[in-house]
């Protein structure tokens, strides 16, 4: 493993302990029903105040993770996530189950963001999402396989989420060091020679991306928030085999991630982005109206497969909106917010117009996603950033590849007056 590897990996254990949740939408959702008596409908509410507890951290995290510094906010976010999602796993009323749920998705979200706002500084925050999602999906995919195994309830599946935060924990004294600021995009330990803020960089293509990953998001976690119903209802499969489906089509995504991760941007985000979408849509419709075993595995592991890949190439378009991380995380949050919708617009639409009418409407929903992303993604392809002279100790060209990068930022000091800091690397 390469030392970049290294360094990147407790953002890869935070990262997916962030998307954990998300990825065991499905048993959350149909345990809640089961195990506190809930309607599918409300079951499906409060999944959706997780995810919007963990958007609502992501928003409000955004450009707040290099204030509060990474390593305390990862803390804080695994320290919600544990309280929250144990004191579900512990409790059958229902108004402490509403509560844990929200703290859960609070930590979680904390726990996104600053592995998105870390990835975004890294030298390749491609290949570093794809072990991540790599990390999350291999994990989903052996809970899969073990929680129909151990009994029902919702404990399991929400002690499961309190055990991943728990094993993350000792990552995050890799984060930050004492002492050491990571304050100048790509170049950890760096200190910012600039007393104002940076502003947002592209605006405009931000703010598209944002809203149309939302819709992305929603569209698709409307079908994965019943999907395990459409398994157990229309196409007559038990707990059991729904949820070896879903383990084989999670291990399906792993090498979806891996093929993504090697290929890297070969072939640009454009045709990775706006082709996996249309491929996506077709398995809903296929995942929607199956009516036995074999349709609906066919729609959920082609599904599987070509999601994690579309969703590195989005999270890398949107860390190369800006290296600081910033819209990495505002992305981030419109995908979960998109997520938090998805478990409701998902039975309110199967409620009124079936399952395969709701697979059509999805359909139709990603297809129109489709053409703004993809339009993001070869509006900036291509975009670099150009360097400008300022004075930098040769150590710091040196050590990191990232220097025209960084340089490109800084704005230009007028003659004869100093920088207002002087760069200095320190030991990370």
């Amino acid at each position: 493993m390469s030392s970049r590897l290294r360094a990147a990996w407790p953002l890869v254990a935070v990262f997916a302990v962030g998307y954990l949740a998300s990825y065991l939408l499905p048993t959350l959702v149909g345990r809640l029903s089961a195990g506190l008596g809930l309607a599918p409908t409300q079951a499906g509410l409060v999944g959706s105040v997780l995810l919007l507890a963990s958007s609502s951290a992501g928003f409000a995290l955004a450009a707040r993770v290099e204030r509060f510094g990474p390593r305390r906010l990862a803390r804080a976010g695994l320290l919600l996530a544990f309280t929250g999602y144990g004191a579900v796993a512990l409790t059958s009323a229902v108004p402490v189950a509403v509560t844990g749920v929200a703290v859960g998705g609070l930590g979680s979200g904390t726990a996104t963001a600053v592995a998105a706002a870390g990835i975004a500084a890294q030298h390749d925050p491609h290949r570093v999402t794809a072990l991540g999602l790599l990390s999350v999906s291999a994990t989903a995919g052996a809970l899969y396989l073990t929680i129909p195994r151990l009994g029902g309830g919702h404990a399991l599946p929400f002690a499961a989420l309190a055990l991943a935060a728990l094993a993350a924990w000792p990552a995050t004294r890799r984060l930050d060091c004492p002492g050491a600021r990571v304050s100048v995009p790509g170049v950890q330990g760096l200190p910012d020679p600039r007393p104002s803020r940076y502003p947002l960089p592209h605006r405009r293509s931000g703010a598209v991306l944002a809203a149309a990953v939302f819709c992305w998001a929603m569209a698709q976690n409307a079908l994965w928030g019943v999907s395990g119903r459409i398994g157990t209802t229309q196409a007559g499969l038990s707990e059991v085999t729904v949820g070896a489906v879903f383990a084989v089509a999670l291990g399906a995504g792993l090498t979806g991630v891996v093929v993504a991760g090697t290929v890297g941007a070969r072939f640009g985000r454009a045709v990775p982005i706006g082709a996996g979408t249309a491929l996506i849509a077709c398995c809903v419709v296929v995942s929607s109206s199956a009516r036995d075993l074999v349709a609906f595995a066919l729609g959920e592991i082609l599904w599987n497969t070509v999601y994690p890949v579309v969703l590195s190439y989005l999270i890398g378009l949107a860390a190369s909106l800006d290296t600081r991380g910033r819209w990495a995380v505002l992305v981030g949050s419109a995908s979960s917010l998109g997520v938090a919708c998805g478990p409701t617009a998902g039975s309110l639409l199967s409620a009124h117009a079936g399952y395969p009418g709701m697979g059509l409407v999805l359909s139709a929903a990603l297809l129109v996603a489709a053409v703004p992303m993809t339009a993001v993604a070869l509006h900036t392809s291509g975009r670099r950033l150009v360097p400008v002279p300022l004075p930098v100790p040769a150590a710091v060209r040196r050590r990191t590849s990232a220097a025209p990068a960084v340089l490109a930022e800084i704005p230009v000091p007028a003659p004869g007056v100093a920088p207002a800091g002087t760069a200095k690397v320190l030991a990370s």
